[in-house]
């Protein structure tokens, strides 16, 4: 591995036309960049990320012209396209299958993203081909803002699929891109990142039905990511508030014939679906002391398994559920006491 500190475009670029794995700064962090039409440097990239094969890549390209190469833009994504490019925001659109194996998603959507970093852009144009933007730290480990910090993670075996690191120092931070999927009929934010958009909603409940019929009505608005992405429901609330009649009236939405009860002291129940094989997980975070205890519950392979979770007292266990903002819709859902004994308002949103 050749390390250099500064951008040099030519060395960059050849090393990304012979499929090599590049490491270099953006305006939001260090990323690994390969040809995503290269399919050597793709199972290169998936190597050193050390990620299950199938979990799509970002790509990054120069323009509007070079995007509709790449993927279907309908009129939201246009729209998005002229309302904030270039800038830190990746639209999920159906891709055209131009890439290499492994860059889309399992459904054929492909994340892509116009940069107004002027190394990237150079690189691109010069390349003529889209680049991977995804952040240079393997899989769960922290996001880099200096090569210090990223070579800390890495294995020797991992450094080794590395060709070329471009060091300019440290990055000054700044938030990840904001990523929209615009493929469904109403455009869902998958990531909050620099650019905020709101997505939230608040009702007052005033009774436990209303509160499970809340339940019911956001399955119904995110059902149709069943299959395809994990679906998490990350309740919050004090004691007594209503997250496991919230949690039942989900279950009853998905099919679940069942009672469902608080799983306080099982910390996990599992509801199976009678007509398919999807099944809710059911988690209670009140007793766990420290994030490591939902990664003993093997929380990251329910997000592969592309799992319904419902977790009561999210709050506790926050940092570990964020981490898999790119791969699930998680739906954070806040019940907190009205005025009068049975109100509760109940917000929810993807942030």
């Amino acid at each position: 591995m050749e390390i250099i500190k500064t951008g040099n475009l030519e060395k960059i670029v050849d090393v990304l036309k012979n499929g090599g794995l590049v490491i270099m700064p953006t305006e939001t962090v260090y990323i690994a960049a390969v040809d995503a039409t290269n399919e050597h440097a793709v199972k290169k990239l998936v190597k050193y990320k050390n990620r299950p094969f199938g979990k799509p890549f970002s790509v990054g390209t120069t323009d509007l012209e070079m995007m509709k190469k790449y993927v279907e833009m309908n009129e939201t994504a246009e729209n998005l396209y002229k309302t904030f490019y270039p800038g830190p925001i990746t639209i999920v659109c159906q891709g055209k299958h131009k890439v290499a194996t492994g860059i889309e998603s399992e459904v054929g959507t492909l994340g892509i993203f116009v940069t107004d970093h002027k190394l990237t852009i150079d690189v691109i144009e010069k390349l003529g081909k889209p680049i991977t933007t995804t952040s240079a730290n393997t899989s769960y480990q922290p996001r880099p803002f200096k090569i210090s910090s990223l070579f800390k993670y890495l294995s020797k075996k991992q450094r080794g699929f590395i060709d070329l690191t471009v060091d300019v120092g440290e990055i000054p931070f700044n938030e990840a891109s904001t990523v929209i999927d615009t493929t469904l009929d109403d455009p869902a934010v998958l990531r909050q990142g620099e650019i905020k958009l709101k997505n939230k909603v608040e009702v007052l409940s005033r009774s436990d039905e209303a509160t499970q019929n809340t339940g019911k009505e956001l399955w119904q608005k995110y059902e149709k990511y069943k299959g395809k992405r994990a679906i998490v429901f990350a309740l919050q609330g004090p004691m007594g508030a209503g997250k496991t009649v919230f949690t039942k009236g989900l279950a009853k939405a998905m099919g679940v014939k069942e009672e469902v009860v608080s799983p306080t002291y099982d910390l996990e129940l599992d509801y199976r679906l009678p007509t398919t094989d999807y099944k809710l997980i059911h988690i209670d975070a009140w007793r766990m002391s420290s994030d490591s205890e939902l990664v003993e519950l093997e929380f990251s392979k329910k997000i592969t398994d592309k799992s319904v979770i419902a977790v009561e007292w999210a709050d506790r266990v926050a940092d570990e559920i964020r981490k898999y903002n790119e791969e699930a819709i998680i739906i954070w859902v806040k019940i907190r006491y009205g005025k009068g004994e049975s109100e509760r308002f109940i917000s929810w949103g993807v942030i």
